[in-house]
Formats: C-alpha cells, structure tokens, sequence
C-alpha cells in the first residue's frame, strides 16, 4: 500500500510539473504575441502619422523589401533611400487613413510572420481628388537582442476594393 501511495504522489508530481511547464511556456507565447500586436499597432500609427524616420528605424539594418515592379530592396540604407525618393516626388500629400488587419501571426522564439490587408487613403495637395487604395501585406520580424520587433523583410502588392 505504501509503495502504491508513492507511485501516486510521483505522478501527481510528475503532472504538476507538466502543467507548471505548459503554462509557463503558453505564458511566453502570450508575451511573444503581445509583442507582436504592440508592434503591429505603432506600425500603423506611424504610417498615419507619415512618420518616416520612425517607419524606417523599425527596419532591420539588412532588412529586405519587395516591392512590386521593383528590385529588392536590400538594406534599410537603400529602402530608406527609395522611400525618400518617392516622398520627394510628393510634395503635400497626407495619409487621411490607415487601415490594417493583421492575420496569421505566428511567433517562433525570436521571428515571427504574418500577412496583412490595408486599406489607405491620401489626400493630395490643391484639391485633387482622394487616393483609394487597397493592398496585401507579408511581414517577416525579427526580435533583436534589446527585445524590440523589427521588419527583417516585406512584401507589399495592390489588392481590389472588397
């Protein structure tokens, strides 16, 4: 009977300790998320904000961009370099909305993806008429050593009106 009891309290043990692991580890995953939905959402706001220094330091020094119709882009030297190009080719334009759903996100210790649907509209200077756009979205992250989420890589293309 006593060998019996002993058997019994190490399997209660044995379970206990499993549990605590699982939670501990499901504990991790909910932080790994979180991380991802903070992220995700100063994402958005600087695009609202057209805050592009901001946009661009979320990049990874050798983060790789895809833009349809383009080249990579290799480097956050070189996708900051495009981007201010393409700023320079719109004088007085504004982001009026920034709509995105992230989908899919999955975390696996310190990368992470997930796809998103956008929806923008920019108001161009004097009057003319809105810009309406739709897009898809593909984000690789990589956490770096100090913890913050950082684009590693992006793919972007246009999508229709749902």
């Amino acid at each position: 009977m006593d060998s019996i009891r002993k058997i019994l309290l190490g399997v209660c043990c044995v379970a206990l300790l499993l549990v605590a692991v699982r939670m501990k580890a499901r504990t991790a995953e909910d932080a790994r998320q979180k991380g991802i939905e903070a992220f995700n959402k100063r994402y958005v706001e600087l695009h609202e904000k057209m805050d592009t220094p901001r946009i661009l330091a979320l990049w990874e020094e050798d983060g790789v961009d895809l833009m349809p119709g383009n080249a990579a882009l290799m480097g956050r030297k070189n996708i900051s370099a495009w981007v201010e190009d393409m700023l320079a080719k719109m004088p007085g334009y504004k982001v009026m909305k920034q709509d995105m759903e992230f989908h899919d996100i999955h975390v696996c210790e310190e990368w992470a993806s997930e796809w998103a649907t956008e929806h923008q509209q920019v108001q161009p200077p004097d009057g003319k008429p809105v810009i309406d756009s739709y897009g898809k979205m593909a984000l690789v992250l990589h956490r770096a050593a100090n913890g913050e989420w950082k684009v590693q890589q992006e793919m972007w293309n246009a999508a229709p009106k749902p």
